[in-house]
């Protein structure tokens, strides 16, 4: 049992994802699974069919970023509760990706953060995409945002987000197809309807089929009357979490008219 807390503890001071499988009620009370994504489970919570289906389910657990009591016959069975077992996830925080170093990025950097996300900005002008500019995002970066994407697109998944907020097509354009390529919850494009609907055009000329542009959130928020970056980044961010908790609300992808 001290192995696996151990373990438990790196993983947390390291943030690697993982999960504690422990049995609260039923035959073997008290054992518990340790589970990561990338090695095998350590520990038994009594036999092996049960130990298989728990470890699917934490890894779903690790993903989502949850915990919960899930109940499971002696052998794993679904919809049986011969034993309960509470599956706690140890998930690093979600990752905000912004590619454009503008004035909105600033404030969407400062909003993100107070929700918990660890923020990348990333432009490829050394001029604009400083520390000094963006003192609350945890890593700025001066590369190309699809460039960026290629390195680091395979780790992330359905708790990231990311915030495209240029308006030069030969950042946004590649930037886009990149993170289309990737497992993200959210793709969120900045730009007026007129910029929307020229990338729009120049997304499918570069292969991006109708269920790519379906995938994103362009305009990019909801329609709260935003007028300011703080205001835009309010709007950014309440998109994302509607979109993550299944709730409706009213995107501006949805309106016509002017956005501000």
């Amino acid at each position: 049992m001290g192995e696996i807390f151990t373990h438990v503890r790196d993983a947390i001071r390291s943030q690697q994802p993982a999960a504690l499988a422990t049995v609260i009620e039923g035959h073997g009370v008290g054992a518990h699974l340790f589970v990561r994504p990338d090695t095998e489970p350590i520990g038994t919570l009594g036999n092996a069919d049960l130990d298989r289906v728990v470890t699917r389910d934490a890894l779903g657990e690790i993903e989502a970023g949850r915990a919960g009591v899930r109940h499971y016959g002696a052998n794993g069975e679904a919809n049986e509760t011969s034993v309960s077992v509470f599956i706690e996830s140890y998930a690093p925080p979600p990752q905000m990706l912004i590619f454009g170093a503008v004035d909105f990025t600033a404030a969407l950097s400062r909003v993100a953060k107070v929700l918990g996300y660890r923020v990348t900005v990333c432009d490829a002008r050394p001029v604009f995409a400083t520390k000094a500019r963006f003192p609350m995002a945890d890593e700025v970066l001066v590369d190309w945002p699809n460039r960026l994407l290629d390195k680091v697109g395979a780790t992330l998944g359905m708790r990231d987000v990311i915030c495209v907020l240029t308006h030069d097509a030969k950042f946004d354009v590649p930037a886009v197809v990149s993170a289309l390529a990737t497992n993200v919850g959210y793709i969120g494009v900045m730009g007026s309807r007129r910029t929307h609907d020229d990338r729009t055009k120049r997304l499918r000329d570069a292969g991006v089929d109708a269920a790519g542009l379906a995938r994103l959130q362009s305009p990019i928020g909801l329609d709260i009357g935003a007028r300011t970056p703080e205001e835009t980044a309010i709007s950014i961010c309440a998109e994302i979490i509607g979109l993550r908790t299944g709730r409706a609300a009213r995107q501006l992808r949805e309106t016509d008219g002017p956005i501000h």
